[in-house]
């Protein structure tokens, strides 16, 4: 029979993981607002956007300050551990995430100088992919699913094609009008920043594989040359 104190550790680890889920939809919908403001040309929404990251990096402290304080309280066990330490990690993933969303929405204010140079299509179809690999990344977290992990780390070569799409059309753009590389490269940050964000999410599932199996590559199929947690972050842009 489990004992009180086990109880009270479970309920608590279990309170963790849900606020966890509402961090991550704090964060889907700040990149939701961030790409809309940028198809939209409207720096109020960028503007609230901006703003709301400070909620976002508050949300993310506060659920840190209480991860840490059940590893100094509670003694949890080694599997209840690699739990937590996998908590921690992606509370600091969806803080990064947040950070790409205010990126986007200071990108969008700086576009706003300028009429638009082209409709948006594969930005935010990007957007829509990579949000929809992070809702199902933290329920894949929160439900412990190996192969539901495997199938979001494979999505991310969705991104990576519209991204090499974006830069491909962006660049015919710049190479054709000189006058059109200032609002070309500003989409292209853009672009970058959301394939950054899969990125992120792959460092998600990698982590979540981890916890199940002690290796993260066990996403890897093998003879895949390509390993998406390895990207570097070096040139990130918000």
């Amino acid at each position: 029979m489990a004992t009180r104190a086990r109880l009270e550790f479970e309920r608590d680890l279990q309170l963790l993981r849900q606020d966890l889920l509402n961090l991550g939809s704090m964060v889907e919908k700040a990149v939701e607002r961030a790409v809309e403001a940028l198809k939209r040309y409207d720096t109020k929404l960028a503007q609230e956007v901006i703003e709301h990251d400070r909620a976002i990096d508050e949300r993310s402290y506060a659920l840190e300050e209480r991860a840490l304080l059940l590893i100094a309280t509670q003694q949890p066990m080694a599997s209840d551990l690699r739990i937590i330490a996998a908590t921690l990690f992606i509370i600091g993933e969806l803080e990064r995430i947040g950070d790409y969303a205010e990126g986007l929405a200071k990108i969008a204010i700086r576009l706003s100088a300028w009429p638009p140079l082209k409709p948006l299509i594969d930005i935010p179809r990007m957007a829509e992919i990579a949000i929809d690999m992070l809702r199902q990344a933290l329920d894949a977290f929160i439900e412990m699913d190996l192969e539901r992990c495997r199938t979001i780390w494979h999505r991310d070569d969705e991104v990576d094609g519209l991204y090499d799409q974006v830069y491909r059309e962006l660049l015919t753009y710049m190479m054709s009008d000189p006058r059109t590389i200032e609002r070309a490269t500003l989409l292209l940050w853009a672009a970058h920043n959301l394939e950054r964000i899969a990125d992120r999410v792959t460092n998600i599932c990698e982590r979540i594989a981890f916890v199940i199996t002690g290796d993260p590559r066990t996403l890897v199929t093998p003879g895949e040359p390509d390993y998406p947690g390895e990207r570097e972050a070096e040139h990130d842009v918000e």
